[in-house]
């Protein structure tokens, strides 16, 4: 597999923790507005070489998980904004037109530092 986009966690928002409660993951690129910081793990933006698909793969940390489904925004959101919103429960349709969804526990914690990339 190839990786078509990687990227660090640079900083967590106040309530991004939240999120991982209800089994969700919401980055965004750093320099977002405080707002959406809040909720979000941030990142350093980089390239998106390629989209997002079925069958790839989403790495964190040292934990792959198989995505499962692709909204129809998910790659241009991720390409322009550094934003993509995970969800762990393996659906097979996205709930979303931004959501990607992976089938693997949910992690308990990010830490900062953290890598962040989707293979293909």
């Amino acid at each position: 597999m190839n990786t078509i986009f990687q990227t660090t966690i640079t900083h967590i928002g106040g309530c991004a923790r939240d999120a991982l409660l209800d089994d969700m993951l919401i980055t965004f690129r750093e320099g977002a507005p405080a707002e959406i910081e809040e909720y979000c793990f941030i990142h350093q933006h980089g390239n998106i070489a390629g989209d997002l698909q079925v069958g790839g793969m989403m790495k964190l940390g040292e934990n792959c998980y198989p995505i499962t489904a692709v909204g129809e925004v998910a790659s241009q959101n991720l390409r322009e904004l550094g934003h993509v919103t995970v969800r762990f429960d393996g659906e097979a349709q996205a709930e979303f037109p931004g959501s990607i969804h992976v089938t693997g526990p949910t992690p308990a914690d990010i830490p900062l530092g953290s890598t962040f990339k989707f293979l293909l």
